[in-house]
């Protein structure tokens, strides 16, 4: 290290800020080159006084300049103790050669050091990444379908640019927020045979960058939900159809929705409650596999019967031969 500031401006290495300003202005008007003379001794001294008080004056150069001694210092004192053994010259250059540095050279490399980490922060960041969800039907994730999403969406400042200020002043579209929140229509197109919990990406829907990144992507996450009328086991479909009365006992042709459309669907005479029929082909399609829709009837009275229809009920009650509980009570 050939430079030691605290021996340029006579004073200790924990001096006072006080003692180290009075020190230099001591010097500084001592070697003034209005007083000392102009010449190029006395403009050296004068440049090398002021350098040491510019670095010893300020907390952050001091801090880093007593660093850099001590290192210099402690590895001086180690290549001395490594090779003791060897002659005073070929110690010397050695020490020239292993330890010589000066204190510009520490500054440079510092500010290399703060150059760079610097220009990694003022890199563009990237926008934050929005999550929402969407509920679609069996039938929808099976064919496919179109949502339309209603959302927040935060976007950059249309005026200010994300930069708050406008002209020397807050900005008075976002009130120095740097951008803007509005709800935003998103048309998403749901695929066909899509699993629940699938993910769908639209690529910069996210939050926009303050800082000159790209925006954010928009993750909208699927949900199949089930109806009352409609469950899955598998690939299967399960649904349960009500037919009347008379329909169970004389038969009946029936219309079911499936996901291939509406199908008629005969109901045999005499049919039973709780009975199940298969559709085969009009489940879950998946991984080339097809699932079947299963059927189960059950039999329900209509509501606000007529007085000819309840004296209908009352003469075939009278009629009837059959015994429904017939062995219910057999041990």
């Amino acid at each position: 290290m050939t430079k030691d500031y605290y021996k340029i401006l006579g004073i200790a290495e924990f001096e006072s800020a006080e003692n180290i300003k009075s020190a230099y202005r001591k010097l500084a008007r001592k070697w003034h080159p209005d007083v000392a003379g102009n010449t190029p001794d006395v403009l050296s001294k004068f440049k090398e006084i002021n350098e040491a008080y510019e670095i010893l004056s300020n907390k952050i150069k001091k801090d880093e300049y007593d660093r850099a001694r001590r290192f210099y210092s402690y590895a001086k004192e180690g290549a001395k103790t490594q090779h003791q053994t060897k002659s005073s010259k070929t110690e010397e250059h050695e020490d020239k050669r292993g330890f010589y540095f000066t204190w510009e050279d520490f500054l440079s490399k510092r500010k290399r050091e703060t150059s760079y980490r610097n220009d990694t922060a003022s890199q563009p960041k990237r926008g934050e990444d929005i999550h929402t969800d969407v509920e679609i039907s069996v039938f929808e994730a099976m064919s496919g379908a179109t949502k339309t999403i209603n959302m927040l969406q935060t976007q950059t400042c249309p005026k200010c640019s994300g930069k708050r200020f406008v002209n020397g002043g807050i900005c008075s579209h976002c009130h120095g927020k740097g951008e803007e929140t509005n709800y935003k229509k998103f048309t998403v197109k749901i695929p066909a045979e899509i699993k629940n919990g699938s993910k769908i990406r639209l690529a910069g829907e996210g939050k926009a960058s303050t800082e000159g990144g790209r925006n954010g992507d928009l993750y909208i996450t699927v949900h199949i939900k089930e109806t009352p009328t409609y469950k899955t086991e598998g690939l299967n479909i399960l649904k349960t159809i009500p037919i009347t009365p008379s329909e169970a006992v004389l038969g009946a042709n029936i219309k079911v929705c499936t996901i291939n459309g509406c199908v008629t669907v005969k109901i045999v005479p005499n049919t039973q409650n709780g009975q199940k029929i298969r559709l085969a082909g009009c489940g879950i399609v998946q991984n080339e596999k097809v699932g079947d829709m299963i059927i189960t009837v059950e039999i329900r009275i209509p509501k606000n019967l007529t007085d000819a229809e309840i004296a209908l009920y009352k003469k075939l009650e009278e009629i009837s031969s059959g015994n429904v509980r017939e062995n219910l009570y057999d041990r």
